[in-house]
């Protein structure tokens, strides 16, 4: 999942709307949205593990 972020970050900064701002800002808001999935994944793993011991 972290090369998905990392490559969809890297396309943007080269391609997209993300070209129009600094390339730290671009790093900054790739770094954001991949600890939110991080969190988001661990959540869901922690669920599905509570909801298997039941």
């Amino acid at each position: 999942m972290l090369f998905l972020v990392v490559a969809v970050a890297v396309f943007g900064v080269m391609l997209g709307t993300a070209a129009h701002i600094p390339p730290t800002a671009s790093l900054v808001a790739g770094v954001v949205i991949g600890g939110w999935l991080v969190v988001l994944a661990v959540r869901e793993r922690r669920r599905a593990g509570a909801e298997a011991r039941r």
